[in-house]
């Protein structure tokens, strides 16, 4: 007999945010057990839930950043959406093992296409010939996603990142989950809610600033919670990593440029990094940076510069990368850890006027690095929400359009995360009904998931 059992993925929470803030979600622990998850290196999105639904650590399942350089194209490649890249079984086939009747939905967690999972809705912009993007999402059944969007409008992409980022996304996958689980009643349902990311990479810690956010959060909980308790369901609240306070950026690859070890190409006056011609890059992800050395003869003097950095708190080579699970074919030469106040850009450009185009702009593919500074309109810009909507007149108007709103002021950041490294405070945490230890490791997750369903 299995029991059906609702994975709600709250990202950024941690102790450090539960509060008079969260009254409902600060009532609910009280109610239940609270664990505390050991941050996986790295702890970013895409790795933590990898960790999740497979039970496994990066060396196997080779999710070793939201991106990582492919050697073969000779291409940074950030948010990829296959589920082929999670190189290990998932969760959902191994319960589907266990009984035949088991049912999954996936509700934006990544890595969520072409899974075996048997319903799942994940972001997918349209992207016109004409350059145009419009908000859209993929789903499986393909109907669903127009059903969903027939009974709850368009999915709002530009509220799901981006400077215009708020509670209407997260509403919106909540509604959409509801709406699943009502219709097609699965046993596991994986729900992914991303408000918080938002706030907490803007501000950091700072109640006087995310106070809003934070009940805007848990009332969408309580909602969730309410509607999962009444049909009988095992509950699970978790996320992916904590984000504490950040003070300042480094920029790794103005560092390495400025020893010569990039490969810059210039176009109408702008500049590109040129990933495969390149003596050693980084490509940054919050808080961990992989760092790509094109020949072995160059490691000792690329570990010689990145040692020297001020604000690296650990360069991890070939066998502390194995020691911390690391290991696979995507991870570079070299895994720098930032300490727990700074984080990585990834900034090349050593002239704001020399910066590329996609710099300015909400642009996670073409960026090589993670860029959270695309949560901002640039502030020292007084005209810059007339920019953006005489931006969107000509979008509007079927004319072409670059906007260009995002600044290149990466002190604005007052959160990060990625770093195992932080302050216990700043832990994902493990919140069910079952007994567990105080601390446990990210890929007991799986077996504490399956626990729940059989």
């Amino acid at each position: 007999m299995m029991q059906k059992t609702v994975v709600i993925d709250v990202v950024g929470l941690s102790e450090s945010i539960i509060s008079e803030h969260t009254p409902y979600l600060k009532s609910y622990i009280e109610k239940n057990h609270l664990s505390k998850i050991k941050p996986v290196l790295p702890a970013v999105t895409t790795t933590s839930q990898s960790c999740y639904v497979t039970g496994k650590y990066p060396t196997d399942h080779g999710i070793v950043g939201n991106g990582w350089y492919d050697r073969t194209d000779a291409e940074v490649k950030f948010w990829k959406q296959s589920n082929h890249l999670v190189g290990s079984p998932k969760i959902w086939d191994e319960a589907k093992k266990k009984d035949p009747s088991f049912t999954c939905a996936k509700m934006f967690w990544w890595y969520n296409m072409y899974s075996s999972a048997d319903y799942s809705v994940t972001p997918r912009p349209q992207y016109h010939a004409d350059g145009v993007k419009a908000p859209d999402c993929y789903s499986n059944p393909p109907e669903l996603r127009d059903e969903l969007q027939e009974a709850l409008g368009t999915f709002p992409l530009f509220n799901f990142w981006g400077p215009n980022a708020n509670i209407k996304s997260t509403q919106w996958i909540a509604d959409a989950s509801i709406w699943v689980d009502k219709k097609y009643k699965p046993t596991l349902n994986l729900i992914y809610l991303p408000h918080l990311d938002y706030c907490l990479q803007k501000f950091g810690v700072d109640f006087t600033k995310i106070s809003k956010e934070l009940l805007e959060i848990d009332r969408v909980l309580q909602q969730l919670i309410e509607h999962f308790e009444s049909t009988n369901t095992q509950i699970i609240l978790l996320s992916e990593y904590g984000i504490n306070n950040v003070s300042e950026p480094i920029h790794i690859n103005r560092i390495l440029r400025n020893h010569d070890c990039l490969a810059i190409r210039e176009e109408q006056g702008l500049e590109l990094l040129d990933a495969g011609a390149s003596k050693a890059f980084a490509v940054s992800d919050h808080q961990i940076a992989h760092i790509y050395v094109k020949n072995s003869a160059d490691k000792k003097e690329v570990k010689k510069i990145l040692e020297a950095i001020p604000g690296v708190t650990k360069v991890l080579d070939s066998k502390e990368i194995e020691s911390h699970h690391l290991n696979h074919e995507r991870t570079g030469d070299f895994v720098l850890i930032a300490d727990t106040d700074k984080w990585f850009t990834y900034y090349y450009w050593l002239n704001d006027a020399k910066a590329p185009d996609f710099a300015r702009c909400v642009e996670i593919f073409k960026k090589p690095g993670y860029d959270p500074v695309e949560m901002f309109m640039d502030p020292k810009n007084p005209f810059i929400k007339l920019r953006a909507g005489y931006k969107l007149a000509r979008k509007l108007t079927g004319l072409r359009y670059l906007m260009d709103v995002i600044p290149l002021d990466a002190t604005l950041v007052k959160g990060s995360h990625g770093s195992p490294f932080c302050d216990k405070q700043f832990y994902p945490v493990f919140i069910s009904k079952q007994t567990t230890k105080l601390e446990i490791e990210p890929t007991d997750v799986y077996k504490l998931i399956l626990n729940s369903i059989f």
